[in-house]
């Protein structure tokens, strides 16, 4: 038996202040996107804004069904559009920000396990590391340089091979 660790770095920044420009303005964009969210079940709004290798801005927000199942989340509805609208182009860097109506939207929170799942298999598709910048509607940043540093042990083509 071998016992054996993983871990990974990320930045955590108190606010957005410390960030760039260009990913302070791709956060701010998620923030405001969180209204376009239809959440009439949970009232949790969120919203997922990426910018793609090559500059193009494409924004999604989750969508709840009175049937559950039928729902979907900002970040599968993003990368849907993407695939439709810039087909050969990488995400560069994803912004994801929720406003939780009936709470606290001050810290950061990170895509559930399916959204995980998918945005590994965009990351791999491309080839390219996809950042991930995470934070509420005020309060830290986490900034993550890459999508599969938050799914270790994904299930990928590989496994299929």
């Amino acid at each position: 038996m071998a016992n054996k660790t993983h871990q990974f770095t990320y930045e955590l920044h108190e606010n957005e202040s410390s960030l760039s420009p260009a990913d302070q303005a791709l956060l701010q964009a998620a923030r405001e996107h969180t209204a376009a969210a239809y959440a009439p079940y949970s009232a949790f709004k969120v919203a997922a804004v990426a910018q793609t290798s090559s500059g193009h801005i494409v924004k999604g927000s989750n969508q709840e069904n009175a049937s559950y199942p039928v729902g979907i989340c900002a970040e599968r509805v993003l990368l849907s559009a993407l695939s439709t609208l810039h087909p050969t182009e990488a995400v560069a860097t994803m912004a994801i920000s929720y406003h939780n109506l009936h709470g606290n939207s001050g810290k950061p929170a990170s895509p559930c396990g399916m959204c995980r799942q998918a945005l590994v298999e965009y990351e791999q598709r491309f080839n390219q590391p996809m950042r991930l910048i995470l934070s509420g509607q005020q309060g830290e940043v986490m900034v993550i340089a890459s999508a599969k540093d938050i799914l270790p042990f994904g299930f990928t083509a590989e496994d299929m091979k």
